[in-house]
């Protein structure tokens, strides 16, 4: 099983220089976490420069307490971008999400060119239909647990819970 059988092909996207209100516009009506920030939003395979996910945009409005439509994307996507290829393969996708502790991976070719994201989601739900249908399963249920197991670690120790109220 490879990333490209499991990406999504059909992503929404932004650009550096569009305010925090179109990105989560973006999420809203897309149901998605995260929007692939790129240069050439019109480009059949649009240069990936960035990614922007729903926790990047709740904390830049609370931590700088202005709106949405006042907050450059460009001020606050990741920039240091962990990705995968098309042909890799799922065991490689899942290794990369353990190891920098993410949900999603843009999948890219050539010079960084956007073909697609894999989330962690996508993989679940094959190794749920893959243990159903298949005698050895290429992704496990198991796999897909430890690697959520392993980004839901909180970072730098515990975290103590606040009830607002």
């Amino acid at each position: 099983m490879t990333v490209g059988q499991l990406m999504s092909r059909q992503i929404r996207t932004c650009r550096p220089d569009d305010s925090l209100n179109t990105a989560a516009r973006i999420m809203w009506e897309e149901d998605c976490g995260c929007v692939p920030v790129v240069q050439e939003s019109g480009a059949e395979h649009p240069r990936l420069v960035g990614i922007l996910t729903d926790r990047d945009v709740c904390m830049a409005a609370y931590t700088q307490g202005k709106p949405l439509s006042a907050i450059a994307v460009t001020s606050i996507m990741q920039r240091d971008l962990a990705t995968c290829v098309a042909t890799d393969p799922i065991g490689v996708a899942l290794a990369v999400l353990r190891t920098r502790r993410l949900h999603r991976l843009p999948v890219v070719e050539n010079d960084a060119e956007l073909v697609g994201v894999l989330s962690l989601a996508d993989i679940a739900r094959e190794s749920k239909r893959e243990e159903a249908e298949v005698d050895q399963p290429a992704v496990t249920t198991t796999s897909v647990g430890d690697t959520i197991a392993v980004i839901s670690e909180a970072r730098g120790g515990s975290r103590e819970i606040v009830a607002a109220g």
